[in-house]
């Protein structure tokens, strides 16, 4: 998974409000924030492909003019924190007469129905929505807010985690807006022991996240929810927890053997830089890497 600037890809002048970043894995899924100047057009066409655009509005966007399908959807005011759904398979366009700033998740077909067989349900058909009407979605507000607070903190340090978060939004749409319900079925058990010592190592090795969860559980001959749910069965945990615990115990060690600074501890253990480090650490450990410091060495 991806998260960039469509702008900085394509410019200013973007040939389609709704072509997607190059997206990571096979299903493709990405996510892009999407910033527009009013060029007084509708936008251009995107090439039709079975992929729902998930458009969280991140700035208030009065008298929305847009079409799918080649019809009108009723004028209205769309707020900051709403969110659209937009089928590529039916022409979406929208009139730019105003800026435009929101974040865009790609969800392709393929990535519902492999969802859909890892909860055991059902494939989705289409979903229920009204085109160019704003919904208020808590959950899907606070995943993306979460997917623009990573991907804004320099580079994007925790992959692991987007991808969790991308991840949720797409079973949540699954769920709220295509009706899909999970059949029961017996319980599995967690990673073969080949399987979890190939997960931790993968993991402590790349302790700053950046190798991706689909990766992982590539190498370990799974998908990325058979991965998921085995190796929370296996360690008690999700990855991405289990990643931030390594990176505190690897914290711990430098800070009580050596006089380290804690910046440079901060980037050896995986972390973004310091203040990352101390708001980590004092949330888990209850008390700040400095203070942690001087308790072990008296």
């Amino acid at each position: 998974m991806i998260v960039r600037s469509v702008a900085e890809m394509a410019g200013s002048e973007l040939a389609g409000l709704f072509v997607a970043p190059p997206g990571v894995g096979k299903w493709k899924v990405a996510a892009a924030e999407v910033r527009l100047r009013p060029t007084q057009d509708v936008s251009s066409p995107a090439p039709r492909t079975d992929t729902l655009v998930v458009r969280l509005q991140l700035s208030d966007y009065p008298r929305q003019r847009c079409w799918e399908g080649g019809v009108a959807a009723p004028v209205r005011d769309v707020a900051a924190g709403e969110v659209l759904f937009h089928d590529l398979r039916r022409d979406p366009r929208l009139l730019l007469d105003q800026p435009y700033h929101a974040l865009h998740v790609h969800i392709p077909r393929a990535a519902f129905e492999a969802i859909a067989a890892e909860c055991n349900a059902v494939p989705i058909g289409d979903l229920d929505y009204t085109p160019g009407v704003g919904l208020v979605d808590p959950t899907i507000a606070g995943l993306g807010a979460s997917i623009l607070a990573n991907a804004r903190d320099g580079a994007v340090h925790n992959r692991l985690f987007v991808d969790h978060l991308i991840l949720a939004v797409a079973t949540h749409v699954a769920t709220r807006y295509g009706g899909m319900v999970a059949m029961s079925r017996s319980a599995r058990g967690g990673l073969a022991p080949w399987q979890t010592r190939r997960a931790k190592e993968i993991l402590a090795a790349n302790l700053d996240g950046a190798v991706p969860l689909t990766e992982v559980a590539r190498q370990c001959g799974l998908s990325v929810g058979h991965f998921s749910r085995s190796f929370r069965r296996s360690f008690g945990t999700t990855p991405h927890q289990w990643l931030v615990q390594r990176r505190l115990d690897a914290a711990k060690d430098l800070i009580r053997s050596c006089r380290m600074p804690l910046s440079n501890v901060a980037l050896s253990c995986g972390f973004a830089d310091q203040s990352h480090l101390t708001r980590v650490f004092t949330r888990e450990v209850g008390a700040s890497p400095a203070a942690w410091r001087r308790e072990v060495q008296q």
